[in-house]
């Protein structure tokens, strides 16, 4: 079954011939090489390249192993270079390639070769790319299956498909399995042997146990504000177990580098200045997030942000949280300071949104509530409200967008309406 990906698949096609090596990361199993060796490759024979201007590679495959020795591997593509039209190098698992990052700039340097790369999570961060390409290469990075792209693939309505993407998640190989207990099985599994075992090894960490349990106390908080000091007084008090400030802060960087959580930063809308700590941790895919709490403590609106949130970074917006601090009367009378919360400060470019994930407005005093951070953002950019609940979208009086998850997350220009 195909699986479309036509988001990522037009970003790829866009980057063709710019003269830079096109490298596509994401956190493993998220379909980066369905989408170099099926779906582009699919559209490269259809734009009329021939088969034998394709040259393809994925070096985890036993009968592509001997090319990981860059002394085979490099001259094999130049004899492969007959003519001077346009060559399309695709290799899927770069990192296995001995002495890659000087191979890759070699294929550069011929002007009839247009690469593209995939790269193990493990070995191959954003970070890597920066520093081993310095300029040369131009990252696409791939997330797990939107709530649209899953629908694509879900044999049911969207209210169906919404409760098996809340539990499960939109990694393309759990989305594909039919059984309750398939995927839960492949989740768990796939995170202990697969995402922790590459950290702990990239890493070298010696506390594994440490470093899972920190990732259980993530899973227990999405959404929730904490910094370093916050989790390490959680692991004194709650666990009755000593871990500095500076371990707990590397153990969080080493999760966002391999993609599974992403960072939220604070932002003051008012003071228009970021607030270093604390931030927000979201899971890059919640289906992960649900397998380290063994499928318990399922709350639907903490799921439901953590997807906006995917849904929001994978529109390509920057996305911080926003804080207003406001003065109001407390109940004697005295003027008192506040901060009010924005669950999403949304930009790109020019444009930017507001954005307060509620799951459900059941009366006025809700719709107060949920409204009273938006309507103290003193300008004039597009504040939205997202429910779970199905209405129609509409607009309160002071103009702020009611919309529903589905709706949300299923026009592309939902912001926009």
């Amino acid at each position: 079954m195909e699986i479309k990906r036509d988001f990522y698949l037009n970003k790829l096609i866009a980057k063709k011939h710019n003269g830079l090596i096109k490298v596509i990361t994401g956190v493993r199993r998220c379909g980066k090489s369905y989408l170099l060796f099926s779906l582009f490759k699919k559209h490269l024979q259809e734009s009329g390249v021939a088969a034998d201007h394709i040259i393809e590679i994925a070096f985890d495959s036993f009968e592509s192993k001997k090319f990981r020795d860059p002394e085979i591997l490099y001259p094999y593509v130049k004899g492969m270079l007959l003519d001077d039209g346009m060559y399309y190098i695709l290799l899927d698992e770069v990192q296995l390639l001995g002495e890659f990052e000087s191979v890759l700039n070699g294929f550069m340097r011929m002007p009839n070769v247009d690469v593209y790369v995939t790269g193990s999570n493990a070995k191959f961060l954003s970070k890597d790319i920066i520093t081993e390409f310095r300029g040369r290469g131009d990252e696409l990075h791939m997330n797990p299956l939107s709530f649209g792209e899953f629908l694509s693939v879900y044999d049911g309505n969207k209210y169906d498909g919404w409760r098996e993407y809340v539990l499960y998640g939109g990694l393309p190989p759990v989305a594909l399995l039919s059984a309750a207990e398939q995927k839960a099985e492949f989740l768990k599994r796939l995170f202990e042997e697969t995402y922790i075992n590459d950290i702990v090894g990239r890493h070298s960490i010696r506390n594994k146990e440490e470093f899972e349990e920190l990732i259980n106390i993530l899973s227990s908080g999405i959404g929730s504000l904490t910094n370093p000091k916050k989790l390490a007084d959680t692991f004194k008090t709650k666990k009755n177990k000593k871990i500095s400030v500076n371990t707990i802060k590397s153990y969080l960087d080493y999760l966002c580098d391999a993609f599974i959580v992403s960072r939220a930063t604070r932002y003051d809308i008012k003071g228009r200045r970021y607030i270093d700590t604390p931030q927000k941790y979201y899971f890059t895919d919640v289906g992960l997030r649900n397998a380290r709490i063994n499928f318990r403590q399922l709350e639907e609106n903490h799921t439901m942000e953590n997807i906006i949130y995917n849904e929001l970074i994978a529109r390509d917006f920057n996305v911080d949280v926003g804080l207003v601090n406001v003065r109001d009367d407390d109940s004697s009378g005295k003027a008192a300071r506040k901060q009010l919360e924005v669950d999403f400060v949304c930009s790109k470019g020019s444009k930017r949104y507001y954005v307060q994930s509620a799951f459900a407005i059941p009366d006025e005093a809700k719709l107060r509530q949920e409204s009273n951070g938006l309507l103290r953002i003193d300008d004039s950019f597009k504040k939205i409200i997202v429910v779970k609940d199905t209405p129609a979208p509409w607009y309160t009086d002071e103009g702020i967008l009611v919309i529903s998850v589905y709706d949300f997350l299923l026009n592309p220009n939902s912001m926009d309406i």
